[in-house]
């Protein structure tokens, strides 16, 4: 599985793909300039319980500490994952 991030300004996603194919996306909004907004989780019904949806989750969080911004988990997937996840709370708006 390859997952690219495309940023089109004021929005984004990080879109999971296994042979070229959209397996998975996550969207988010940027929120000024030190936070994204997690808007949106999407899994291929043939990919779920696979784990896609939190390895998209895993690169927006990488993408967040490497550009020092915090994220709001709109999204149900997303929230539900940062609740859990004390390893990624440092991210958390």
């Amino acid at each position: 599985m390859i997952v690219k991030h495309e940023d089109s300004g004021y929005k984004g996603a990080f879109i999971a793909l296994e042979d070229g194919v959209k397996i998975g996306e996550m969207t988010y909004s940027k929120a000024g300039t030190d936070k994204i907004i997690i808007d949106h989780t999407e899994v291929d019904e043939n990919q779920k319980g696979k784990g896609v949806g939190k390895i998209l989750l895993s690169k927006a969080v990488d993408f967040a500490r490497e550009g020092n911004i915090k994220i709001v988990p709109l999204c149900p997937f997303a929230k539900s994952v940062f609740d859990k996840d004390i390893d990624i709370r440092d991210v958390r708006a």
